[in-house]
């Protein structure tokens, strides 16, 4: 079986030669089912995979342990399915996560400091004939010198062809991840900064309005993490507690790699001092694609939340409750005060006698 690989699409200008376009089409990420990965554009069809040896016959990537100044020797076979030969560029590069939470590789232009750095190919580049396959050995030396931890780059093979209609070189590329970790140790670990929360009310002095979590997700260890999320506002002594429900494992982030996130929540109750709380279960990936989740960490931002509504009708039955007393009590005076005057006059005219 063929391993999935990853697929890149970049345009360069002719003139300029800088990158104007870069388009990842498939990740070879552990895990993801065995098969082979195609570039096909126009005439254009070639596919990769890793080479079966003692590593593994059927894997989905390239994924090592090594010490740092180790050395590893592999290969990775190309394959022309296309009606025309092929000639291929073949080099490595360093990983990074997108904003959509993909793996990419940094294109030719950019320079490489670990994976992209460490790997070299037996040839810079191959030529393919129809229905033919090559293997291309590629060796992997880690400095002496190299920070323990994880690193994420890729295998790429490209072939630049000019695009006649649009005046511009358009540059395939098709490659396979490789995942590195280098011994020593490893102290995996994130960070949650930049917390706040918002809160948005409604016009109803009995409604709810919805609350929006803001943080990011900071991978402050050595290595490549993913994690498990939960959020929730509350009130004071944790009352009215409003969870944040179906919230997506966050991609996994290389070591220093920072991602956003925004979690919005429904009905919370306006509840004066609202505290927002998120928590992350880091999850560890060891090379064998099995899963360690580590301890737990929080964080939490507090926010007033004054219901002007409710207030306002609050103060409105105060203010009537209060001036129906005031008239209550004003018609009491008045009538005693009528009263008093009745009796007041009877006993006057009982003191003057009947008239003669």
């Amino acid at each position: 079986m063929h391993a999935p690989a990853m697929r890149w699409t970049t345009r360069t200008a002719k003139l300029l030669r800088t990158t104007v376009l870069s388009l990842l089409a498939a990740v070879a990420a552990a895990g993801m089912t065995a098969g082979p990965a195609v570039a096909a554009d126009g005439d254009v069809t070639w596919t990769v995979r890793t080479a079966s040896n003692s590593y593994g016959a059927t894997r989905s990537s390239y994924s090592y342990n090594i010490n740092p100044g180790g050395t590893i020797e592999d290969g990775m076979v190309v394959a022309n399915r296309g009606t025309a030969p092929l000639n291929l560029t073949v080099y490595a590069a360093d990983g990074f996560t997108t904003e959509a939470g993909q793996l990419d590789l940094l294109t030719r232009d950019k320079k490489s400091v670990a994976v992209g750095a460490w790997v070299r190919p037996d040839s810079a580049s191959i030529a393919i004939k129809p229905g033919k396959t090559a293997t291309v050995p590629i060796k992997i030396s880690v400095p002496d010198n190299a920070t323990p931890g994880d690193y994420v780059g890729g295998i790429l093979t490209s072939l630049t062809q000019p695009d006649q209609a649009e005046g511009i070189n358009v540059d395939r590329r098709l490659g396979i991840r490789i995942k590195l970790r280098v011994g020593g140790e490893l102290k995996p670990a994130l960070a949650i900064e930049d917390f706040d929360v918002d809160y948005k009310g409604t016009w109803n002095p009995f409604g709810r309005g919805d609350a929006t979590i803001t943080y990011k997700i900071h991978n402050t260890g050595n290595a490549a993490l993913s994690s498990q999320q939960a959020a929730s506002v509350a009130g004071p002594f944790g009352l009215l507690r409003t969870k944040a429900h179906d919230l997506p494992k966050t991609p996994e982030l290389l070591p220093g790699e920072s991602w956003q996130v925004s979690v919005p929540i429904k009905d919370v109750s306006p509840a004066f001092r609202l505290a927002a709380t998120a928590t992350l279960t880091p999850l560890l990936t060891d090379p064998s694609g099995s899963v360690t989740p580590l301890d737990k960490i929080s964080g939490t931002a507090h926010t007033w939340v004054v219901p002007w509504t409710l207030l306002l009708l609050v103060v409105l039955v105060v203010a009537a409750v209060v001036v129906a007393i005031r008239l209550t009590r004003r018609n009491r005076v008045r009538r005693k005060q009528r009263e008093d005057a009745r009796v007041q006059e009877a006993v006057e005219q009982a003191l003057r006698g009947p008239k003669a």
